[in-house]
């Protein structure tokens, strides 16, 4: 049996905007850290833009080993193609054997360009990523230290495990919020690596005249507590029960798709897999049923309290409390009671 087990660095692209790091990159830097670790291999993230090199020493500071900035008055603005080309450049240069991206807007549209330019594969929406090995029976062929790229399929009703062993670097996106950002350390230091851009403006074939970003109207991500109603709420009117419940408690309101796509709600506010993915320390279910979907976005709250009338609902088999009955009647006297001792 023969084993191959290749080198190269893990790499993140570290998302920014304005001159402001993206959370996405940040998270997905303590990942690539374990997994650089289990490698024996480096960690680098890939910064981009313009007038962004003082962003270089705080990726060193959440765990990079080495940044590598290209910057250029050009990248100021994200463009697919501009990016693209300078991401291609330095990955034939340095050939590392791994590269993660934010499955942001950004993310889901560079990493693809990047993948099909250098005949790489593509994972997208990975909920995790692991390290492991894939044996290829009719070959005699071991391959060792593979990337495992790990994501809902089939509407999320099954967990697949995806691997790439015959294309180089391993690619994935990673949705927002599912791996813990790492804690900065001041004096934790890296190497920052200069490179030398070339670009032209045909490299550029938009011209941005104006940029604009809305800012959601809730940001679920930094919430302590979150509650969150379902379509077992019923309508827009009653989903004011959910505010109501969340205003009391200064916790921030959320939903599940089907309650988002009833109308009952921004979709600024979806929790779930094609929503934000969420760790509060309290949560609480007002009508959902708890399709795999929502869980995997708030499964891993530090508590779970859930309200539902069926008592076989799949959200009470992930909720710490469970509350079986009206919410309509439940809710009000939650409400009441936490009134009562303000």
């Amino acid at each position: 049996m023969i084993s191959v087990n290749r080198k190269g660095e893990v790499w993140v692209f570290a998302e920014q905007h304005g001159g402001k790091l993206e959370d996405i990159g940040l998270e997905l830097l303590g990942r690539a850290r374990t997994l650089g670790d289990t490698l024996g291999v480096q960690v680098g993230m890939v910064l981009i833009g313009d007038e962004i090199k003082g962003l270089a020493e705080r990726l060193c500071q959440y765990g990079a080993d080495k940044v590598y900035v290209l910057e250029h008055p050009l990248l100021g603005h994200y463009q697919t193609n501009s990016y693209a080309k300078v991401i291609n450049d330095l990955v034939h240069k340095y050939q590392p054997q791994i590269m993660i991206y934010g499955a942001s807007a950004c993310g889901r549209d560079l990493a693809p360009r990047v993948a099909s330019a250098i005949k790489a594969g593509l994972t997208a929406d990975c909920t995790d990523l692991q390290i492991g090995d894939h044996e290829i029976k009719s070959e005699k062929i071991t391959h060792k230290n593979l990337l495992l790229q790990i994501r809902p399929a089939f509407g999320g009703n099954i967990i697949a495990t995806i691997i790439n062993y015959d294309r180089w670097p391993q690619m994935a996106t990673v949705r927002e919020g599912v791996m813990q950002m790492p804690e900065p350390v001041a004096s934790r230091k890296g190497q920052i690596i200069v490179e030398k851009v070339h670009l032209t403006q045909e490299d550029l074939p938009l011209g941005i005249l104006k940029e604009h970003k809305r800012e959601k109207k809730v940001n679920l991500k930094a919430s302590r507590i979150v509650v969150a109603g379902g379509a077992g709420v019923g309508s827009k009117e009653n989903f004011k029960l959910v505010w109501d419940l969340a205003n009391v408690l200064g916790a921030a309101p959320g939903a599940t798709r089907a309650a988002v796509d009833l109308g009952f709600i921004d979709r600024d506010h979806q929790v779930g897999q094609t929503g934000t993915t969420v760790r509060p320390i309290l949560y609480v279910a007002i009508g959902i049923s708890g399709a795999i979907q929502h869980q995997a976005g708030m499964s891993d709250s530090q508590k779970i309290i859930a309200i539902n009338s069926d008592p076989s609902a799949p959200i009470f088999d992930v909720a710490h409390y469970k509350i079986i009955g009206d919410l309509n009647v439940i809710v009000p006297k939650m409400i009441k009671a936490i009134k009562s001792r303000a």
